[in-house]
Parts: structure tokens; sequence; C-alpha cells
């Protein structure tokens, strides 16, 4: 399943997040000029490399360990990998920053990455490999859309076999879906150094803590 829109205009321009789809754009065309060694140093360097953050002050500084938490959310690997999360992004993001407001969205955005990214190092500490990309940001914006727009239909591109179709799905079923998927897949990664690639756990942290925020921000608006 692929989302192609929501059932639910905004009603003010998503500046923040058009912002933040503009930013990974950019950085994403600068990894494309660097060769292979400077990109190879540029991940470990702006991306999160969970064992170097249990080494000592006089080999990695603190300043080094905590500006790839940032940063990280930036960088992706490959252009489907910045392609899917931007996308993604765009469809479900506009409303949330609609509702949390623009400076509240970017915090929102950002601190779910970071949670997100703590609890892939929970996981596995000892991992060598970069941890980058927006997804588990991007994972908090779709847990926040699953709470405050429960009766949102998405446009969802379907294949089935050989076949494709276009249907209206509810939010909440393609968002719980997605997440049931993310465990499935956690569930099924054994070893993250060995095998590598997508940070399951940071996807289902991101997806939480978005969920977590937004139930507490409707109790306190009285929703």
């Amino acid at each position: 399943m692929f989302p192609l829109k929501d059932s639910i205009p905004s009603e003010r321009i998503p500046v923040i997040n058009y912002l933040i789809i503009l930013c990974s754009v950019l950085v994403f065309v600068y990894e494309k000029k660097l060769g292979d060694d400077l990109l190879s140093l540029f991940f470990l360097n702006y991306g999160i490399v969970p064992i170097k953050l249990f080494l000592p002050l006089d080999t990695v500084s603190l300043l080094e360990k905590i500006i790839p938490f940032i940063t990280s959310i930036f960088i992706h690997g490959g252009f489907f990998h910045l392609l899917f999360n931007m996308y993604f992004l765009y469809v479900f993001g506009d409303n949330v920053e609609d509702e949390f407001g623009h400076i509240k969205y970017f915090l929102f955005y950002i601190f779910c990455g970071i949670t997100a990214a703590i609890s892939q190092i929970i996981m596995y500490p000892q991992s060598n490999i970069p941890m980058i990309g927006a997804s588990g940001a991007i994972a908090g914006v779709m847990g926040a859309y699953f709470i405050l727009f429960p009766h949102a239909k998405v446009k969802t591109l379907l294949f089935i076999l050989i076949f494709i179709t276009v249907i209206d799905v509810p939010a909440v079923v393609f968002l719980g879906l997605w997440f049931f998927i993310q465990f499935l897949n956690s569930m099924a990664q054994n070893t993250f150094e060995i095998v590598g690639g997508v940070a399951w756990w940071a996807h289902i942290s991101g997806f939480v803590t978005g969920i977590i925020i937004s139930i507490i921000y409707k109790i306190r608006k009285g929703y």
C-alpha cells in the first residue's frame, strides 16, 4: 500500500513541512556530490553510530555524540529512501502541522526523531552501522495523525499480485496496518549489526511517541 493523498485539506500553508522536505532534498543533493569515501565518512560523522555513543569522551566528544541525533534525521541513504519518506511526510504532515502550529510541529518532529533513535540504540547498542533517515520522525507524525484525524480517508495505491488499483482506506486502518507491519518486521529482525537494513524499532517508537503526545494534546485541549 502506498498513500497518494488524504481527505482533509490544510487550512494554512504547511511551511515547516515544506521546509523539512526541502532541507532533506538539499542534503541528498549534497550527498550525491560526494565520492564513495567521503559519503561513508559523512554518514559516520552525521549519522548515529550506536557504539560510538558509549566510547570515552577523549575518543568521541560530547558534541560529536549529540549532533547526529539532529543531523541524521535529514540524511537518506538512497533516492527511494528519500522519496518514500518525503511523500509520506507530504501526505500526513500538513494536517498535523495545521493542528499543532508551525513551531510546535517542528519541535514535535525533531523530538519524535530523537526518541525513535534512542529506542533503536537501546535495542542494538553495539551496532557500528550509521542510523540515518527521517523514518522515526515521520512515524511520529503518522502516530499523531492516527489520533488526531481518525475519520480521515487515505487514497491508497494498492498492489494485488499483477493488479494495481486505487482505493479509499480509513486512516486508522491504513496507519494501523503500517504499524503492524513494522512490528512484525522488528520481530523478524534478529541481529541488526549483521543484517543491517531498516531500523524497525525506531519506526515503532516514533509512532508510539506521536500517539502519546497527541493523546496528551487532545486531553489538554479538551477534545
